[in-house]
């Protein structure tokens, strides 16, 4: 077998440039070998074993990368952890997850302080890029190390945590491929040919969405391992992502909807400023996209947008722009060595262009929710899983979404899951009963609402509104904190408990199309 690969590439040509961090600094190949390799030695020293796991809270940065090249070549696991998220959310995420090293940044400083004080780490495993009280500086866990190619090199993996039903997030734990890393990464590429993309080939890929993202890491290391220089913007503007995509002639980039709206809303004098005759394969994916934005970027950057439809947990499906113009809407058809089945509630299989629950097949990208068996085993059918989103076949076998689950609200293309927020709600003392779902928000797509049922005796109004919003606020992050609250004098519920969150949120989408 050719081997690809990011270690590969750097020891043949370590002049090339590898990464363009958000500052602008330009790293070579060799020099993010040398760093990454260092990291290597650095973790070994202390005592981190093969599946050990190391958790970091950072922002799109060239630590980010190193950590991502030192772990996946000495087999171990890294989770990459939302830095938007309040420190017992990462606290709960870094303990589960079982990490023996803990990552954080200054700029998330109070966060990551306060995570840590929770967890049962020595202090010689908390390590910061900048300064924080209590934690090693991240060049102390490298300083003084060699740069050489680590022995006993071995695959490592990346174990993101999604959000569930339950309103806890879920670590998708794979097994350790017992191949070596330039094996894995070689195979890893093939993702990136499903779009059509090729080793090298005058290849700029440029990543504007933050790195804790699984499909975001994935374009972004997988390019590595094609041989393309990666460029990282942190803070993602549209004019800032124009300007270097004309900079470094970016050609491929993995994006979400929100960022086409804010792109097509720049001045035309603006956007006319720009050569995007560089763009090749910009991917989306994450959110639905409406139909008339999608042609409108189709217009703009030629034949260059694609999409698919995936999970943290796998996937799924692939349509490039020529196809999807035959049916616009689509999200495609299965990849090689997918399935899509549509299922009704009954487990059977639903007719063409059939409405149901969407099933994928795991094939050899088999995976556990960690700590969660229950959860694992719900979301399988014969070798078949299922997130529970809903849609449709058409004839051709291509897949259409009616719904993105029925609860979960996408924002920016974020997902948004609405039990863990009403499991907030539901410890405010004034508040007897909640729900949470996504309302119209011309920018974002959708944004978070709740409605309240208070105790009784206890006022509704403005005043109790900002109380429940203020108790929210160091316990949820900011994007899920509820933009506004409704109050209502009972829910709609029936005998058994079960809640017509239909009944509440239908009234706000009236007169308009909801994607999900």
């Amino acid at each position: 077998m050719s081997h690809l690969g990011f270690w590969n590439f750097a020891q043949k040509d370590p002049a090339a440039l590898a990464l363009v961090d958000p500052s602008g600094r330009e790293w070579s190949r060799g020099e993010m070998l040398s760093a990454c390799n260092r990291v290597v030695h650095g973790l070994r020293d202390l005592g981190l074993k093969k599946g050990d796991c190391v958790a970091a809270v950072l922002p799109n940065g060239a630590e980010m990368i190193e950590l991502y090249l030192a772990v996946t070549q000495a087999g171990w696991y890294l989770t990459p952890i939302n830095h938007h998220l309040t420190a017992p959310e990462i606290a709960y995420i870094a303990e589960d997850c079982e990490a023996k090293v803990f990552v954080g940044h200054e700029r998330f400083g109070d966060a990551c302080t306060a995570a840590a004080k929770e967890l049962a780490l020595p202090d010689e495993a908390r390590f910061a890029a900048g300064h924080l009280p209590g934690f090693r500086t991240f060049a102390e866990l490298t300083s003084g190390q060699p740069d050489s190619m680590p022995e006993d090199r071995a695959a490592g993996q990346v174990m993101n945590y999604t959000s569930g039903t339950t309103g806890k997030p879920k670590g998708v734990r794979r097994a350790l491929a017992p191949l070596d890393p330039d094996t894995v990464s070689t195979l890893m590429t093939g993702f990136l040919g499903l779009f059509g993309i090729q080793p090298e080939d005058q290849n700029v890929h440029i990543c504007g969405s933050p790195l804790y993202h699984t499909a975001v890491l994935v374009f972004a290391s997988s390019s590595l391992h094609m041989g393309h220089p990666v460029v990282l913007m942190d803070r993602w503007t549209p004019q800032g992502m124009l300007e270097w995509i004309e900079k470094y002639r970016a050609t491929t980039s993995h994006m979400v909807p929100t960022q086409f709206h804010r792109l097509l809303a720049l001045p035309e004098e603006v956007r006319a400023r720009y050569d995007m005759s560089s763009c090749r394969t910009m991917v989306h994916a994450a959110a639905p996209c409406p139909i008339e934005t999608k042609l409108r970027m189709l217009d703009w950057w030629g034949d260059s947008i694609w999409e698919y439809y995936a999970a943290t947990e796998g996937g799924g499906t692939v349509v490039g722009p020529e196809e999807w113009k035959k049916f616009p809407g689509t999200v495609g058809r299965p990849w090689t060595g997918s399935e899509i089945r549509i299922l009704d509630d009954d487990g059977k299989d639903c007719p063409t262009n059939g409405t149901g629950t969407v099933y994928i097949k795991l094939g050899a990208a088999d995976f556990e929710y960690k700590g969660d068996k229950k959860k694992t085993e719900e979301n399988r059918r014969e070798g078949f899983f299922t997130v529970g989103d809903i849609g449709t076949l058409n004839e051709e076998g291509y897949l259409f979404l009616c719904d993105r689950k029925s609860d979960l609200i996408i924002s920016g293309g974020v997902n948004i899951y609405p039990a863990e927020i009403e499991n907030i709600l539901l410890t405010h003392p004034k508040v007897a009963d909640a729900a949470v779902f996504g309302i119209p928000h011309e920018d974002w797509g959708e944004e978070v609402k709740a409605v309240i049922e208070p105790e009784t005796d206890i006022d509704s109004g403005e005043a109790l509104a900002g109380e429940i919003l203020d108790f929210c606020r160091d316990k949820l992050a900011k994007y899920k904190t509820p933009r506004s609250i409704d109050f209502t004098n009972e829910m709609p519920r029936d005998p058994n408990g079960k809640l017509y969150k239909r009944k509440l949120r239908d009234p706000y989408w009236e007169g308009r199309e909801r994607s999900i």
